[in-house]
């Protein structure tokens, strides 16, 4: 437990013990609980899909739907799209957020996001005011086709000044992806997903400055406990350690969190 308010921006159904989306995130909250996280950000379906058609699309967010209505003081949900299904995916944001319960949207490794394909989606956000969690990696074995790198969301948000996004991993290889990000004040670097190597947070904090950097887990894939001691152990400033744990995040989602009618404290 810490005195730290912590939101945890990257929470997965996968890998996490039970039949139903809602006994899958029961176990996730009784791990958090252990380590004081008061909210997850919860997206993807119960299964890994890596290029997902419009069908299992809807499944996958189905499975989050039914997860977060179970535990709604405790998970929000964000909406899995595919830029390849453009229109489909668009219906999605509308189910899913406008009419939904989701407050942002998640993109993975169908498409790498430097594609137009992605420039519907990044204005639908834009207008509703979402913040986009878009995964980014630099794989020494190659990333697979469609799987995004630091500097294709370098691009994209050159081309979106007006959004916001979430970089899932900082890249993984964390030193190139920061110093990629550094320019693109609309670019916040997530630190999830990769080993706790000492120095992570401080580069971040130092590059891009502590209202930039964002705590996640990427649980079930990997610990919490393991993600938070990239923050908790980092030699930053308690002031900066608390941003990164919950204060950036809250800030992030507060303009869809007020229309749904959920205050935060930002």
């Amino acid at each position: 437990m810490t005195n730290f308010e912590i939101w945890d921006a990257h929470v997965h159904l996968s890998g996490v013990p039970g039949d139903t989306p809602q006994e899958r995130l029961r176990r996730l909250i009784e791990f958090a609980d252990r380590m004081g996280i008061s909210r997850l950000c919860v997206f993807m379906g119960m299964r890994w899909v890596y290029d997902p058609q419009p069908e299992e699309l809807r499944r996958q967010n189905d499975d989050v739907l039914r997860a977060i209505e179970a535990f709604p003081d405790r998970a929000f949900g964000f909406v899995y799209v595919n830029p390849k299904y453009p229109e489909e995916s668009l219906a999605e944001i509308d189910r899913c957020v406008v009419r939904g319960p989701m407050v942002g949207i998640k993109l993975w490794v169908a498409e790498r996001c430097h594609s137009p394909l992605l420039d519907p989606l990044v204005t639908r956000a834009i207008e509703l005011d979402l913040v986009i969690l878009q995964h980014t990696y630099l794989k020494v074995t190659g990333n697979l086709p469609g799987e995004s790198t630091p500097q294709d969301l370098a691009q994209l948000a050159a081309r979106h000044p007006q959004a916001r996004f979430i970089a899932a991993h900082s890249g993984a290889q964390w030193e190139l992806g920061i110093r990629t990000f550094r320019p693109y004040a609309n670019i916040f670097a997530e630190l999830c997903g990769f080993d706790p190597t000492s120095g992570v947070t401080e580069m971040a904090v130092r590059e891009l400055g502590a209202a930039r950097v964002i705590y996640a887990s990427d649980a079930g894939g990997r610990s919490f406990a393991s993600q938070l001691a990239k923050v908790l152990d980092a030699d930053i400033p308690e002031e900066a350690k608390q941003l990164i744990l919950a204060g950036n995040l809250k800030r992030l989602l507060a303009p869809c969190l007020r229309r749904k009618g959920i205050h935060v404290d930002t």
